[in-house]
């Protein structure tokens, strides 16, 4: 029988959709590599009398980054512009979701939510006709009597739980399962973790499912296109997420 033990501190199993670190970049050919310099330029300055002759020459520092150029200032960075003049945080990860895809996506999801979410209205009494004060038909949903409001009340926890869920096991609903995109943490590419997750889900479905049904996936299906370099929206700016492209 082997008498091996496990070796200490073995680190758990990683997140498999954890972007990988990047090789650094190897120096440009014909640029020589000096040591660090002395921070007062070579040999001692001998000493000088304090009340006559030449003063000392001033110390000549060396670079802190080992003769290399200082990292570029905020804006530049890699081929994404970096947040902070930083590497692309994209670097290592997939290539970001095309938007027709994406759209395909949360039409799938939005309707293996609202399928269950009809048949449970029905008991709510949702889609009955009503009469108002003045005698105009109304639907029960617009009306302020009844169990419309309940039923709002369940499809919001259904709808901010199902994407809530979904997105914090592996990054996939089942519409992005079925398109092959996933959600990433925009710094590593992580699954997100289920605060961020939540987050998400909130901005995402919580204003249209209470005012703006019609206004608000449209706004953020504008910001997704327009935004730059990292398509966007409100709801992915409050979690720090991307949607990038996976297997299937």
């Amino acid at each position: 029988m082997s008498n091996d033990q496990p070796t200490p501190g073995q680190p758990p199993e990683e997140d498999p959709f954890l972007k990988k670190p990047q090789d650094p970049t190897p120096p440009s050919a014909g640029s020589p590599q000096q040591p660090p310099q002395n921070p007062y330029g070579g040999a001692t300055p001998p000493p000088q009398d304090p009340y006559g002759g030449s003063a000392p020459p001033p110390p000549s520092y060396g670079s802190p980054y080992d003769n290399a150029p200082p990292p570029p200032p905020y804006g530049g960075g890699g081929p994404g512009g970096g947040a902070y003049g930083g590497a692309d945080p994209l670097a290592g990860m997939p290539p970001l979701a095309e938007s027709g895809k994406r759209i395909l996506a949360r039409i799938i999801d939005w309707v293996i939510i609202a399928i269950p979410l009809a048949v449970i209205g029905i008991p709510f009494k949702v889609y009955d006709r009503v009469t108002d004060d003045n005698g105009d038909i109304t639907d029960a949903l617009t009306s302020s009597s009844g169990g419309q409001w309940i039923w709002q009340l369940i499809s919001i926890v259904a709808y901010i739980a199902y994407d809530t869920v979904m997105t914090s096991k592996n990054g996939q609903t089942v519409g992005k399962k079925l398109m092959g995109l996933r959600t990433a943490m925009l710094n590593d590419g992580s699954t997100p973790p289920t605060n961020a997750a939540l987050i998400r889900a909130v901005v995402l479905w919580l204003p249209a499912l209470i005012c703006c049904a019609c206004l608000w996936p449209l706004l953020l299906l504008i910001l997704i296109l327009v935004d730059k370099p990292y398509k966007q929206g409100l709801h992915d700016k409050a979690a720090k997420t991307v949607v990038v492209s996976a297997p299937r």
